[in-house]
């Protein structure tokens, strides 16, 4: 048995894969509050009429890591401010 040097941290069994992800299949489904038939990415779904959504583990795949995102900003760069909304518009008895 091989010893870790002192301060090392011990492998993480729960470490997933930095391989690419494959691209998200299409799946459908009915909807398990109403039934509509409603259809979502890798069994990942929410429904649109009564608002039901299933939970992220039920999914096919894991989900992807902020880093394998390939819309995620460049490292330095941060969001846009956002311009303010329009103001709020006085009520019926003002």
């Amino acid at each position: 048995m091989t010893r870790r040097p002192p301060g090392a941290h011990p492998p993480d069994p729960n470490a997933e894969s930095t391989a690419p992800l494959p691209a998200p299949e299409l799946t459908e489904a009915e909807c398990r509050r109403c039934g509509t038939y409603i259809a979502g990415l890798d069994g990942r779904y929410a429904c649109g009429v009564c608002g039901w959504v299933n939970d992220h583990s039920e999914g096919h795949r894991r989900l992807p890591r902020a880093d394998e995102d390939p819309d995620r900003p460049r490292a330095g760069r941060r969001r846009p401010r956002q311009l303010p909304g329009p103001p709020p518009q006085p009520g019926p008895g003002v």
